[in-house]
C-alpha cells in the first residue's frame, strides 16, 4: 500500500501552502511525517508539480515526484505517480491537513483491506453538534448495512421523519483505492450530482462503483488549512501538544 500526498505551490486564498512554516517545520513536512507514522505504508510520497516543493521535501529526506502540470485535481496527479508502483492500495492524503492523526490512516488502510470486493474506501465521524446539520461545508454521507455509502451531500441526510436515532455522519476528505480501479477512476466523465453537489467522490457512485465508509475513533485534531485563520489555529493547536509536534 502506497500513499500519495498531492502538493501544489498555487492557492487563491494561501500561495505557497505547502511551504508554509507550522512550528518549525513546513505543512508538507507535517503532512509527511504523519503520514510515515502510521507505519502502514511501503511508501509515501509527495506529488508536486513545482520544483520549490520538490527541493522541499528532498531536504527533509522525504521521497518525491515531480508530475505533469496539467492535472485536473489531484486525484489525476496520485494516479500519475502510482501507475507504475507495485501496490495493490492507494491513499490519497491531502497536503493541508497537518493536523491527520495517524491512527486515522491506519484505520483506513486496513478497513479497506478488509472487504472483498471494494473499489475504495474513505471515513466519517458522527456529527454531535446539530448546528453543523445545515452547514453545506461540511458533507453528510448515508451507509449502507455493509458500511458502503449510499449517498454524500451537502445537504442533511437522512432527513428524519421518525425519531430512531440514526447517526448523521460527517465524511472527512481521505480516500483509499484499489490501485486499478483509481487508474479507471480519473477517466470517468463527470457525473450529473457530481456537478451539483460539487463532490468528486459523488463520480465513483454515479457510475455504479463502490466506496466503503468507514468510521473513524481519530479524526483530525485540528482543521484543514485553507485560510490563516486555520493557520493560527492549527499553529496554537501544535503548540500545546508537543508530542503530537515532534511525532
Amino acid at each position: 500500500m502506497i500513499a500519495v500526498i498531492p502538493s501544489r505551490f498555487a492557492s487563491s486564498r494561501l500561495p505557497g501552502k505547502p511551504l508554509i512554516d507550522i512550528c518549525g517545520r513546513t505543512m508538507v513536512e507535517q503532512v509527511y511525517r504523519r503520514s510515515v507514522e502510521s507505519g502502514v505504508f511501503q511508501k509515501v510520497v509527495v506529488a508536486t508539480d513545482d520544483e520549490r516543493i520538490y527541493d522541499t521535501v528532498k531536504k527533509f529526506g522525504g521521497d518525491v515526484m515531480l508530475t505533469r502540470t496539467d492535472h485536473p485535481d489531484g486525484t489525476s496527479r496520485v494516479a500519475e505517480v502510482v501507475a507504475n508502483e507495485d501496490a495493490d492500495y492507494v491513499v490519497n492524503i491531502q497536503g493541508d491537513e497537518p493536523m491527520l492523526d495517524p491512527r486515522m490512516l491506519k484505520e483506513l488502510a486496513e478497513g479497506i483491506a478488509s472487504y472483498e470486493n471494494i473499489d475504495s474506501a474513505t471515513v466519517c465521524v458522527p456529527i454531535k453538534n446539530k448546528e453543523d446539520y445545515n452547514n453545506p461545508n461540511i458533507v453528510k454521507v448515508v451507509r449502507a448495512l455493509d458500511g458502503k455509502a449510499l449517498y454524500f451531500s451537502r445537504s442533511l441526510i437522512p432527513y428524519e421523519i421518525n425519531s430512531n436515532n440514526c447517526p448523521v455522519w460527517e465524511h472527512l476528505g481521505i480516500y483509499a483505492f484499489k490501485k486499478d480501479f483509481l487508474l479507471k477512476m480519473v477517466t470517468l466523465a463527470p457525473t450529473p450530482l457530481m456537478i451539483a453537489e460539487s463532490l468528486e467522490q459523488l463520480r465513483i457512485l454515479e457510475h455504479g462503483y463502490s466506496m466503503a465508509v468507514i468510521p473513524t475513533k481519530y479524526p483530525p485534531l485540528g482543521p484543514n488549512v485553507n485560510t490563516i485563520e486555520d493557520l493560527e489555529k492549527v499553529r496554537k493547536i501544535l503548540e500545546q501538544d508537543v508530542d503530537f509536534l515532534n511525532k
